[in-house]
């Protein structure tokens, strides 16, 4: 069984936890971030993690795991792996999620969205609507990393590897950026 310690301790082997002034994909300010991709340098870390909450799912009956390009595609590959199930993977076209490659979605398909991280939850939501366009069941989303520590409805089962909460503010009410010693940096796959 994958504990909380053992994910913790896996975060912490791998160089995940970022301390300094940030810019999140949400648009708002932390003084921590999780890189998450550092994890999957470590094939071992990311199967372990993934054979973890692939369990919480084991009894859904999940065709497809889908995630966006770029944070959920190695973790929705290894999700998909685990369950035994066809991958997909949804990337920005013109700055809206969208299926490519000649990637679709069978009507009925039941689907698991699996991501790094969520913060808002906003690049799942587009995976979730891109799902329900094609006429696929959204049977649940699997994340590394829940930084809203659970606060998310997404209307279907949610697991996390990690639960937490990360303190964030608005850009406009940013403690750091009031302080003006730490210049904001955006270490994550969008551009500032």
């Amino acid at each position: 069984m994958l504990t909380k310690e053992r994910v913790i301790e896996i975060l912490e082997k791998s160089e995940v936890l970022l301390q300094g002034h940030f810019l999140l994909t949400s648009g708002r300010h932390s003084n921590q971030y999780m890189q998450c991709a550092k994890i999957l340098q470590y094939p071992e870390y990311t199967a372990e993690i993934a054979k973890g909450l692939a369990k919480e799912f084991q009894g859904d009956q999940i065709d497809i795991v889908i995630g966006p390009a770029m944070g959920g595609i190695i973790f929705s590959y290894e999700l998909a792996r685990q369950l035994k199930a066809k991958n997909l993977f949804a990337e920005r076209e013109n700055g809206k999620m969208t299926l490519r490659r000649g990637f679709s979605i069978p009507k009925g398909a039941r689907v698991l969205v699996a991501e790094d991280v969520i913060t808002t939850g906003g690049s799942v939501r587009e995976v979730i609507d891109i799902v329900k366009e094609q006429e696929g069941e959204v049977v649940g989303v699997a994340v590394l990393v829940d930084r809203s520590n659970g606060s998310i409805d997404f209307g279907t089962k949610l697991r996390a590897a990690l639960s937490t909460e990360v303190v964030s503010y608005d850009a406009e009410e940013c403690a750091i950026c009031k302080e003006g010693k730490l210049p904001l940096v955006k270490p994550g796959s969008r551009k500032l």
